[in-house]
């Protein structure tokens, strides 16, 4: 598994690319033209493919996090190893859960990790992780004539403006994918001397797309779209998936069906718990008609939005349209890349396509991705695409229920319900009453809502159930002034025990020209123990832009006591608005 890189490969018919091991590879087996990634992100990407389960039925779809997984679920490693499987990772776990749980999934887990410490004729997998294709592999600029690719070769997305600092950044990306290519040229020449060759199934994918600002990270085929080529030796030859070696295959396949893949072709029963569809061996599946994916918490920036792939259609749904796509991430804006093209829409030098970036979403977004590959042209809002914008809405919906999607509790609620049960356990029991179905609807009907659907509204944020009240108050918040004769009810309904219900009412009450009320409800979140609590605030702050003293001086208390630890969600967020308060000459 290679990290970060989207099917940029000479094989894929990328001709920028520099790939010759994997184009060897590619001509030996077979290779996928619709193979992608359910979350664009590696942490639940890597949870989804240990577990065969999507990382958002888990309750382990934020980066990062570390939540109890529930016992109805296991590592498909375990099955493995039970049927005498030697099996090993180097190095990356990152599995996005609790640590104690993970401790004992591998005979072996380390840079050291190896198939060649097995004992002898004990049959093996073995994963071995490539890291130099990673996002941080494109943060410290390499000087331009030490690059083998060129800027100025570099052919630009549309939503991308021409800057030195984004050719640089491409030309360094497609260099760093030549490294990574090599790496697994290696790898296979050391399969090939150990005598194991023609014995071993070989998979080679990305965990997810990337790296420059668009792609990792978003639902679009950039973030999620990945290579994925299967090496099946001539021995196997009756576990192809089509007639010859080196062909081509359309199948839709995702990261979820990794785990059950491999359990087919080990003859390995497949549990029942995991969700994915074998793609190869004897419990292959028909061929799916859609691909699935998900994305929310990146780090210290909240964000929800799900997403639906067939062939030739993707569909979006924004559960947060009131958020920009480019929110700041100080991991993200360590690339000079995303600087430039920052500082190209402040300055006014970006077009409608690249601007859009910068803005608020829709939401909905529907692309037809084989005439409008970089998924620029949204064709949500135009009615002669209202069949397939309706057949995608309606599987989006379908599989959120069916895979009980927990993303639409909240995260601030998570720590309580981990007291009662794993977060996957949740919607299979009573949760207060509360069935996935009925969330997923008020989720819905809040995002089109209208000024004449405040009653009903009003009534939803009475609720006893939490995360009803918190999708009630984000129905309010969409409607900003259109609902000011509301403005009394929640101003008392601000007083809420959620955190996560007090501070989307907050952002309302700014949006209603109310910042002194709204002011007051994010302090007491910000002096929560609650970290996520203070996560969504120090969130608010920031687009509400808020610069209040009192507001500045218990950011500044977060950052204090969270400093040696920088890597926090809550002291990233105060690190951006203390250098954004400071930027605009702010009071120290």
């Amino acid at each position: 598994m290679s990290e970060d890189n989207s099917p940029y490969l000479r094989c894929y018919g990328d001709n920028l690319a520099t790939t010759p091991n994997l184009d060897k590879l590619a001509q030996s087996g077979f290779l996928y033209t619709h193979a992608y990634a359910n979350a664009p992100v590696c942490a639940p990407t890597r949870n989804t493919i240990i577990t065969g389960v999507y990382a958002n039925s888990n309750g382990h779809q934020h980066m990062r996090s570390k939540y109890n997984m529930s016992e109805k679920i296991d590592f498909f490693p375990n099955f493995l190893r039970q049927a005498g499987y030697y099996c090993t990772n180097n190095r990356k776990e990152d599995y996005n859960i609790n640590p104690d749980q993970t401790k004992d999934i591998w005979d072996e887990s380390s840079a050291k990790a190896h198939y060649k410490n097995r004992d002898e004729s004990q049959p093996f997998f073995s994963v071995f992780n490539i890291g130099v294709s990673h996002e941080s592999s494109i943060h410290k600029t390499i000087a331009k004539d030490e690059l083998r690719h060129r800027p100025e070769d570099m052919i630009l997305p549309p939503y991308h403006p021409d800057t030195p600092e984004i050719r640089h950044d491409w030309a360094q990306f497609y260099d760093k994918i030549e490294d990574m290519d090599s790496q697994v040229g290696d790898l296979i020449e050391e399969l090939k001397r150990s005598g194991e060759y023609e014995n071993t199934i070989i998979f080679y994918y990305s965990d997810h797309g990337g790296i420059l600002a668009r792609s990792k990270r978003y639902l679009y085929d950039t973030g999620t779209r990945i290579p994925m080529l299967v090496h099946i030796p001539e021995k196997y030859r009756h576990l192809y998936p089509s007639s010859r070696a080196g062909d081509k295959v359309n199948r839709l396949v995702s990261i979820v069906d990794l785990a059950p893949t491999v359990l087919s072709l080990c003859k390995i029963p497949i549990p029942t718990f995991m969700q994915g569809n074998a793609f190869l061996g004897e419990e292959r599946t028909p061929d799916p008609t859609y691909a699935y994916m998900f994305r929310d918490r990146m780090d210290e920036r909240y964000d929800m939005s799900r997403s639906v792939r067939d062939k030739k259609f993707r569909y979006i749904r924004n559960y947060m349209p009131y958020r920009v796509y480019g929110q700041h991430l100080n991991y993200l804006w360590n690339a000079p890349s995303t600087l430039s093209w920052e500082r190209a829409y402040k300055n006014g030098k970006c077009n409608e396509i690249q601007s859009a970036f910068w803005r608020e979403k829709p939401v909905e977004e529907l692309y037809d991705t084989e005439n409008d590959p970089w998924e620029v042209k949204n064709l949500a809002l135009d009615s002669s695409y209202l069949p397939v914008l309706e057949r995608l809405r309606k599987a989006n919906r379908d599989w959120m229920s069916e895979i009980k999607d927990m993303g639409f509790i909240p995260e601030e609620e998570y720590v309580a319900i981990q007291k009662q049960s794993p977060l996957y356990d949740t919607f299979r029991m009573d949760y207060n009453g509360v069935r996935i179905d009925s969330l997923i609807s008020v989720a819905d009907f809040v995002l089109g809502s209208t000024k004449d659907d405040i009653q009903e509204l009003t009534s939803l944020i009475h609720s006893e159930n939490n995360p009803i009240r918190y999708w009630a108050a984000t129905g309010f918040l969409q409607l900003g002034n259109d609902a000011s004769e509301a403005f009394y009810e929640l101003e008392r309904a601000g007083n809420d025990s959620s955190k996560s219900v007090s501070l989307v009412i907050a952002e309302t009450l700014y949006r209603m020209g109310e910042p002194e009320k709204g002011r007051k409800l994010l302090l007491d979140a910000l002096k929560s123990d609650q970290t996520f609590a203070r996560v969504r605030a120090l969130n608010i702050i920031d687009c509400v832009d808020e610069n209040n003293l009192e507001v500045q001086k218990e950011t500044c208390k977060i950052y204090n006591n969270g400093k040696d630890n920088p890597r926090a969600f809550d002291v990233r967020a105060c690190t951006y608005l203390l250098e954004k308060w400071a930027s605009d000459s702010a009071p120290d």
